[in-house]
């Protein structure tokens, strides 16, 4: 073989590894990321077992779908949406949902009948973390809210982030800065944040989480009308955390995911100090209003703000694991 020869072939070769290295590289991305309808082939029903299961425990217990807004928040936001949240304390870890900043989450029990729902069907292959974003998914939906295409294929992570918790999970009361900066390092920018807040629709806030803005002297903020059935609900200065006391977030429609939130905090009604900031605040009143005004525009900004969360950092192809038990990684189960 002549040198112009060789050095062509050698140039073709060149080409050909090239061209299935980044070949291979596209399909190691692709099969590393999350994807719309990861499932379709591992196991068809996933989706609408999920779905349905949502469905039927709705029918059963209304606040479970409440308890599934709360999971995909107070697990996407902490460093990765990877399950976390729903793992056991161990004797060597606490667990995220036993921490102070988790009270009130519950209805865990219900992502396991999800999940042996799904272990029925097909066995290991649907991940806790995704039935968790899915199941949040469809409890949105149950709410009245809107339907939001969310991509599948996460894995579980094998321990608890409770260590960590504070440094990601922004606090009821900690100022609109800290608040929007925590968000902005996901992704979700200020008209996503008020968006996400408007969550705060729908449920419940216990006493203990309020109180302060009633006891020794009530917040000035807040409105004199709303005030006599805050106290009415809350009545005592120090309530006992084990006791069922509350206030229900929106008293108008406290079942129905809206922009009524909107309206509320406007009318100095917010029951929490982010509540209030949020409509005061320079950075996030424009879209409090907006908001407000337009319920369309609440759930637009609504659904990309939770696409964006549900898509916080995940656990992909090799990384994590496929728990049997979505309360304990596989090593412990």
């Amino acid at each position: 073989m002549g040198s112009r020869a060789l050095v062509f072939f050698l140039f073709l070769s060149f080409l050909g590894a090239s061209f299935r290295y980044a070949a291979s590289a596209a399909l190691d991305e692709q099969d590393n990321g999350l994807v719309m309808n990861f499932y379709k082939d591992s196991c068809p029903q996933a989706e609408d077992i999920i779905k349905e299961q949502v469905r039927l425990l709705y029918k059963r217990h209304k606040n479970t779908a409440f308890s599934w807004l709360r999971n995909i928040f107070h697990d996407c936001a902490v460093q990765s949406c990877d399950a976390s949240l729903l793992l056991d304390s161990t004797r060597r870890s606490l667990s995220e949902k036993e921490t102070d900043r988790s009270f009130g989450l519950r209805n865990f029990r219900y992502i396991e009948t999800i999940k042996e729902a799904l272990e029925r069907e097909c066995p290991g292959v649907v991940s806790c973390a995704d039935i968790l974003v899915l199941s949040a998914r469809d409890g949105i939906v149950s709410l009245g809210g809107p339907y939001i295409p969310l991509k599948t294929g996460r894995r579980d992570g094998r321990r608890s982030r409770a260590d960590i918790l504070e440094e990601y999970l922004p606090d009821h009361n900690e100022s609109m800065s800290v608040v929007l900066e925590r968000f902005a390092a996901m992704g979700i920018d200020t008209p996503g944040v008020v968006a996400l807040l408007g969550a705060h629709s729908v449920g419940r806030t216990h006493c203990v989480k309020l109180v302060h803005r009633l006891y020794p002297q009530v917040d000035p903020a807040l409105n004199p009308g709303h005030v006599e059935h805050m106290l009415y609900k809350c009545p005592d200065e120090i309530p006992d955390p084990k006791a069922v006391q509350y206030v229900r977030n929106d008293r108008g429609t406290p079942m129905i995911l809206d922009n009524n939130y909107y309206r509320n905090i406007l009318d100095n009604k917010g029951l929490l100090i982010v509540d209030h900031q949020l409509a005061t605040d320079k950075r996030t009143k424009p879209y409090v209003k907006k908001m407000a005004k337009k319920q369309d525009y609440f759930f637009k900004e609504f659904s990309r703000a939770i696409t964006i969360l549900s898509e916080n950092n995940p656990l992909t192809g090799t990384k994590g694991e496929i728990r049997k038990q979505c309360n304990v990684a596989n090593k412990l189960h």
